[in-house]
């Protein structure tokens, strides 16, 4: 009877370990008293690799999202990615919101593949949650990517059978001594491995490598918030224009790139669409007008 779902009945009191403090990690919790709503039995995965393998080689394949660029700024940092999921040779979302605030001062960006990035970013949202609740305090930002590495290592059975997940990382270090250089940008690889990224900016995703191209030469480490939100733009049209499974800004369609902005003053904010599309169509507009050879 103790490994029996707990259902809820009128009058019914819950089952002390409900009550009781006894992890700060909402994961362990689920392990424990309800491993059946884990995704999987390693707990971002399918439970069966030759399963995920047959998954993997259907001709229809699963959507997958690129591409998420990550810059910071003199007092901040942002994440910004396109709206567009691919399967296979087919566009089977235009809208796909990739970025996602998790907490007060961090986001994420999820490249790879979109169901199991989405629900890993869910529950990596709970877990910042259920920590802060638990102990009165939230995650350090070295704590916050260390979470955000394990449940990475957790899908490491379905990245080899070939639907990985390769979120990228911006966080606010509310400790850091100089808060003009505490935006910071962190990628991961499929096994887990956390890399602290200090040139600046950043980009993961089939379209990477040619938005840090781009930021190469567009960034400066004293620009502020609007210089960096219009780079950014900027970096993910180039990589809209030499891969095809990111989108560029869909006039229209009226679909423009999702942008989260980190500062001190006021925390992670999501980018109001109405300037997400001024800045696209700024960027749209003065490409156009550019003579062609």
């Amino acid at each position: 009877m103790e490994n029996t779902p707990f259902r809820a009945v009128p009058g019914a009191a819950l089952p002390a370990a409900y009550t009781t403090a006894e992890t700060s990690s909402f994961i362990d919790f689920l392990r424990v008293q309800a491993p059946h709503l884990l995704p999987g039995a390693t707990g971002l995965g399918i439970e069966d690799p030759v399963r995920m393998r047959q998954a993997a080689d259907l001709a229809q394949q699963p959507p997958h999202g690129t591409t998420i660029v990550a810059i910071t700024f003199d007092g901040g940092v942002l994440i910004a990615g396109d709206r567009r999921a691919t399967s296979g040779n087919l566009i089977s979302h235009r809208n796909m919101d990739k970025v996602v605030v998790t907490d007060a001062y961090s986001a994420v960006g999820i490249a790879g593949t979109a169901g199991l990035a989405l629900e890993m970013v869910r529950i990596y949202q709970v877990e910042l949650s259920h920590y802060e609740k638990i102990e009165g305090v939230p995650l350090s930002l070295d704590g916050k990517t260390n979470k955000l590495a394990a449940l990475v290592r957790g899908n490491l059975d379905g990245a080899m059978a070939g639907l990985a997940v390769l979120p990228l990382f911006v966080g606010f270090d509310v400790d850091a001594p100089d808060p003009a250089t505490a935006g910071r940008i962190v990628s991961f690889d499929v096994v887990g491995g956390r890399y602290e990224e200090r040139a600046g900016f950043h980009g993961v995703g089939s379209g990477s490598l040619f938005a840090r191209s781009a930021l190469k030469k567009l960034w400066d480490p004293g620009s502020d918030k609007d210089t960096a939100i219009r780079n950014a733009v900027e970096a993910l049209y180039d990589a809209a224009d030499d891969d095809s499974a990111t989108g560029g800004p869909d006039l229209a369609r009226k679909i423009y790139p999702s942008i989260v902005t980190i500062t001190a003053a006021e925390g992670a904010v999501p980018l109001p669409d109405e300037e997400a599309a001024a800045v696209a169509e700024a960027v749209v507009t003065d490409r156009t007008s550019q003579p062609r050879g």
